[in-house]
Order: C-alpha cells, then sequence, then structure tokens
C-alpha cells in the first residue's frame, strides 16, 4: 500500500538540523491527555534511563492552553513515577515545550514542524477521527525526509476507514516508517511467546488441532471506567480489546515459525494467521457475548452502575464484557475454538491465554480423578507461565489429582511503551502493527459489530465484582457442528 517516495508532497524542512547536537525530536500530539501522562511519558522515562535515546528533545503539542511550566511538571511527574530522574531525563525535561495547537490545521502543523530538530517521531496520542484529519493536513504540507509516525489503537473506527487512513499514511512516509502501536506488543512478551512455542520441542509437535481442544485469551481486570467515558464510551470492550490487543496474541500463538525474527517475516506470520480467521460457525450471534456492569463492590470499592458513569450515554448500550470465538483455518489449527475475552469490574485481574488439550485417548482402568484436562497457562502480567498436569497425588495412588507448575519470564528492561517508543527511535517496525494486519482486525469483527447494532446479541449486565454474566462463551468446549 505504500507509494514510492517522489508522490509525496514536498518535505518541509525544519530551520535546525542534526548538526545541532540533537539526534531526534519526539512529537507528542493530544500531550495533554490521558495516554500520554499514564502510558507514553512513563514509558519515555523508562527508556531515558537506560541512556538508549542521548540528545532527545520533547515537544508536547495540544488544544488545551498550557504553558511550557505546566507541560514539564507533567514530563517530571510521569518520569518520577517511574524512577527516571537522573542528569538525562532531567536535561529533557528542562529544555522540553508544549505548543499549543490545533493539530488538524495546516498552519499549527507548519509552526510545529518548524520547532522540531533532526530525525523526527510524531506520536499521534488523539482519538481515531482526529489522528486522520492531522495526517490529512500532514500530507498537504509534507513531512521532513525519515519521519517516522506512531498511531495509538483503534487504526480507524472501522475497515473502511482503516484503509483510508493506511492509504493517507503512505503518501506521507513508506510503511515501515509507519508504528501502529500495540503495547501488548512489547519485545519481551513477543519473544517470550515466540520462545516458548518454537524452542520447545516437548510443546511445538502438540500444539495443533490433533492435540489442542480450545485456546482462550482473556484479559480481565478489575478496574471500572476511571472517568475514561470520553473515549471508552464510544469504543466499548470489543474494539478497545478484542478488535486490536486480543487478535494480535491470537495471531503470535498461531502463526507458524517464521525463519528468522526479521521483522518482515515475524509480521507476515502474523498476517497469514488473520487472513485465515473467521468467526465461529461463521455466526455472529453464536460467536459472540456482551455485557456490561451494574453496582457492585471490588476489594472494598464501591463502582456505580457503568450508565450512571459521569460523560456515559445509556442510550449507546456500550458494552464493558465482550467475547468472541473464532477459529483458525490452516493446517495447524483448523476447527480449534479461539475465545477472546475482556471485561471491566470483573472479580479478579486475569491476563492469560490458555491452551486446554484433549483428554487422553485411552487410560488404564483402576485410575480415576483424571477428568480435568492438561493445560498450558501463559501470563502477561506478570508474565509467567503454568503448566497444569494430572499425577497421583497423596494417599491413595491410583487417584490422580491436578497440580500447576509455575515459572517467571524473564522481565523485559522496560515498561510496554518504552519498548515501541525504542521500535521506532532506532527505526525496528518489528513490534508495529501493518496496514494489512490493522484492516484483517477489522474485518473479523465487522459481523459481530453489525449483529450488535442490530440487537441480535442481548447486552447481559453482571454485577461489579463478579464473574461476569453465566452465558459465556469461556469454558464448556465448542463443537463446531
Amino acid at each position: 500500500m505504500t507509494t514510492p517516495a517522489s508522490s509525496a508532497p514536498a518535505a518541509v524542512v525544519p530551520a535546525a538540523t542534526a548538526a545541532s547536537g540533537v539526534r531526534q525530536t519526539l512529537l507528542v500530539l493530544g500531550a495533554s491527555g490521558d495516554l500520554t501522562g499514564r502510558l507514553l511519558l512513563p514509558g519515555l522515562g523508562r527508556l531515558l534511563a537506560t541512556g538508549s535515546v542521548p540528545g532527545l528533545r520533547l515537544i508536547g503539542s495540544g488544544m488545551d492552553g498550557w504553558d511550557d511550566e505546566r507541560w514539564r511538571r507533567r514530563v517530571t511527574d510521569s518520569f518520577g513515577a517511574v524512577g527516571a530522574v537522573g542528569p538525562l531525563e532531567s536535561e529533557v525535561i528542562r529544555e522540553s515545550r508544549y505548543v499549543p495547537a490545533d493539530v488538524t490545521r495546516e498552519e499549527d502543523l507548519r509552526s510545529l514542524l518548524s520547532c522540531c530538530s533532526g530525525p523526527l517521531v510524531i506520536f499521534f496520542a488523539l482519538p481515531p477521527l482526529v489522528t486522520a484529519r492531522s495526517a490529512a493536513a500532514l500530507a498537504r504540507i509534507g513531512v521532513p525526509p525519515g519521519t517516522r509516525l506512531m498511531l495509538e489503537k483503534p487504526f480507524g473506527v472501522d475497515r473502511i476507514s482503516a484503509r483510508s487512513l493506511n492509504e493517507l499514511l503512505a503518501t506521507l512516509v513508506p510503511e515501515n516508517q509507519v508504528h501502529r502501536i500495540d503495547h501488548f506488543l512489547g519485545k519481551s512478551t513477543v519473544l517470550n511467546l515466540l520462545g516458548l512455542r518454537f524452542a520447545n520441542r516437548i510443546f511445538e509437535p502438540v500444539l495443533n488441532s490433533a492435540h489442542v481442544a480450545c485456546v482462550d485469551i482473556v484479559f480481565d481486570e478489575t478496574l471500572g471506567l476511571e472517568g475514561r467515558a470520553g473515549y471508552y464510551d464510544g469504543a466499548g470492550a470489543l474494539v478497545d480489546m478484542v478488535q486490536s490487543h486480543l487478535l494480535q496474541v491470537l495471531a503470535l500463538l498461531a502463526m507458524d515459525p517464521p525463519p528468522t525474527l526479521r521483522s518482515e517475516e515475524v509480521r507476515g506470520r502474523k498476517a497469514q494467521v488473520l487472513r485465515a480467521t473467521r468467526l465461529w460457525r461463521d455466526d455472529p450471534v453464536a460467536a459472540s457475548r456482551r455485557g456490561r456492569y451494574t453496582a457492585g463492590e471490588i476489594d472494598g470499592r464501591r463502582l456505580p452502575n457503568y450508565a450512571d458513569e459521569p460523560g456515559v450515554d445509556p442510550a449507546r448500550g456500550t458494552e464493558t464484557l465482550a467475547e468472541l470465538a473464532v477459529t483458525v483455518d490452516t493446517w495447524r489449527w483448523a476447527g480449534v475454538p479461539f475465545r477472546l475475552r475482556s471485561g471491566k469490574a470483573m472479580d479478579a485481574v486475569r491476563k492469560e491465554a490458555i491452551i486446554t488439550f484433549k483428554q487422553p485417548t485411552r487410560v488404564p482402568d483402576g485410575l480415576t480423578g483424571y477428568d480435568r484436562p492438561d493445560r498450558l497457562r501463559i501470563g502477561f502480567g506478570p508474565d509467567r507461565l503454568g503448566l497444569d498436569l494430572n499425577i497421583n497425588g497423596p494417599g491413595n495412588p491410583f487417584e490422580l489429582e491436578q497440580v500447576n507448575l509455575t515459572a517467571a519470564f524473564g522481565p523485559g528492561d522496560l515498561p510496554a511503551y518504552g519498548e515501541v517508543l525504542r521500535g521506532a527511535f532506532e527505526g525496528d517496525p518489528t513490534l508495529s502493527v501493518r496496514a494489512d494486519v490493522a484492516e484483517e482486525c477489522w474485518r473479523i469483527v465487522e459481523p459481530v459489530l453489525a449483529a450488535w447494532k442490530a440487537g441480535a446479541v442481548p447486552l447481559q449486565e453482571y454485577r461489579a465484582g463478579s464473574t461476569g454474566p453465566a452465558d459465556s462463551l469461556i469454558g464448556p468446549v465448542l463443537d463446531e457442528s
């Protein structure tokens, strides 16, 4: 989808150049928003603390009428929260600037670009529609050569808008300079999954439809809306989590081994999986569930009804829990249900992928207690590995019981946002989402969104602090017949 560089508009060349000693500039559009303070700046602080980005200049911009001092306080607080308080971080804070701007106006963007020195990374911490308008304005004026673009999910609001945005970005920079961010794809998580799957002979031969009954990918959290109605009430759990994060994890779990870990080979394998992914039974009603939390208590905190949260429009029917069942039509996985779930205000935090194996075909008579299947559990926060096995328990040696063997993955040296920022600064797109993959994710969920909009799948209610609606897809092994 990328167009030749010659088709892009003439580039705007900043007054300052790399000769000034500044290696590169990070320009944050939407700098006063929640995402920047909560995730982006802490990740940047930890990255700076490693010494990986010397000479960085940080510029924030947004519609809020902040001044440099207020912006520097936000950066200082975010860096301090993760212990990034060294001389390099202090220098970045001291030299940082905030420029109020309407980032959809060409004039304002020209002014912003003139403040940037050296190689440029632009981070769009903006809603999808504003990102598209800002990118369109940049396409009309051009960007400096070598500019890299970082976009926060969701990428578009449907498949058509995602394709339109991809075509627009291709007129700005080549595809390998577009970093569509999914912080679930931090390097340590990606390498943990690939190392576990492909470097262990005891697992790789049995990760297929002959041995696996089902795969569940679950991201449950105890948090409620937490003041994010402005974004979340227009997105919901399916778009916010399943359409983006969880389908990316599915692609890593289901892809065939790449010949190397070079970015295009890894991203190509993921694309093959998502192109082969379809809804279970091709039926959006049978393959999906949605729910919304009501008032309840979690760990001593009282949560109101989601519909009563400030900024929520109850008429939208936004879901806070989404479940989706799909299958991957490849030689390896055909017929195996993959169930994906994300829920807010649940009774416990649960962030894991669970591979449930089929029961043994023959067990000697006289053994009991083997009705629980073997499971491989891969945790994503904290990153850990668990293996549920049936073994002879104490007492009666003919009665089996299930035990869980656990191990911790080696922690990464950076939080997820630090890792994806490092990928952009170093020009490595391995951890970013490719254009065609972003469109495939929308293709998969489009029939479900349409069925929900038509009311074909009821919006169930569940009490905050509970395990969610009773009618869950997670649990029983689904039959495709």
